[in-house]
């Protein structure tokens, strides 16, 4: 099994389609169907179900796949490795997010991380937590910026990054809006807005309100942060977030939470081995420090 073979196997996978990834690969399309016909030969086993009309894997090609892309991102980790001791770093980094990243200026980092690096190719994306810790895994993704999870599959590093506690964001004309500091108990008979059901900040705040014994009402989700805070806004419920969204509207009302709170947390997500790039980022992230999360004034929160 050469690694010319798993990267045609991976790159058809990816488009469903021989065509697209031979165009991809800047190969001819007769020699990725012969390089991938002698590896179902080497494996003794299918890999794609072809027709005219689409290509899907197999249960064989679907297992292979999970496998052929931590073999090519150890690969890539290898020549990093290498490149790194020469004082290089080139080949591609792609970096996965969440959308509102209060405790990394990612922006800025990555400004200067791709001035120092002009060799390196990078990509980044956002996404859910639980959506790019698996990406991470797969070896999509080299390093991720999450909510930290519940749990952690074993074959990725998670690293504590930053904490913060989590407030009440309600309308200025809540009831609750003037307190000092509310408890959660308080909070059953309020409607909720919140992000799905599989992201981790919902699992967070269903965990810490079903912890109080408050079973609540989400009647409102959304996937993004603004529009969490527009629905606060105009009524249309409250939410559990984290304290630097009040840095992101002054239409909103941040009250603190009374008694121990879990924190939010966030953690950075690297495969393991973590790739001399992502270790590269990491170090360029730690010497930036953690912006300190903005305090929740009583009455009104400055924008930003």
């Amino acid at each position: 099994m050469e690694l010319r073979q798993l990267e045609y196997f991976v790159a058809v996978a990816e488009d469903c389609h021989f065509t697209r990834a031979a165009k991809r690969l800047r190969v001819a399309q007769s020699g990725l169907s012969a390089s991938i016909r002698s590896l179902e030969r080497e494996l003794g086993a299918p890999l794609f179900l072809r027709s005219t009309r689409q290509v899907e894997l197999t249960p064989a090609g679907r297992a292979l796949l999970v496998e052929a892309r931590r073999a090519l991102a150890a690969t890539g980790a290898a020549v990093d490795a290498v490149a790194a001791v020469q004082g290089l770093l080139r080949g591609s980094l792609a970096i996965g997010s969440l959308q509102c990243l209060h405790v990394v200026h990612l922006p800025a980092v990555l400004a200067r991380f791709v001035a120092a690096h002009p060799g390196l190719e990078v990509s980044l994306r956002h996404g859910g937590s639980g959506e790019l810790v698996e990406q991470v895994r797969t070896g999509r993704l080299d390093v991720a910026f999450v909510a930290r999870p519940a749990r952690c599959p074993g074959d990725v590093v998670a690293t504590p990054l930053a904490g913060e506690p989590l407030v009440l964001a309600c309308p200025s004309d809540h009831p609750l809006a003037s307190r000092a500091e509310v408890g959660l108990a308080e909070l059953g008979a309020e409607r909720f807005v919140d992000f799905p059901a599989d992201w981790v900040s919902r699992n967070l705040a269903d965990s810490v309100l079903a912890g109080a014994g408050v079973e609540r009402r989400v009647a409102l989700e959304v996937t993004d942060v603004h529009s969490l805070l527009d629905l606060v806004t105009f009524g249309l419920g409250v939410a559990l977030v984290p304290r630097s969204f009040s840095a992101k509207t002054d239409r909103v009302r941040f009250v603190p939470l009374a008694g121990a709170v879990p924190p939010w947390e966030i953690v950075t997500v690297t495969g393991d081995p973590t790739s001399a790039a992502a270790a590269a980022l990491l170090r360029e992230v730690a010497a930036e420090g953690s912006p300190a999360a903005p305090p929740v004034p009583a009455v009104s929160v400055a924008a930003g």
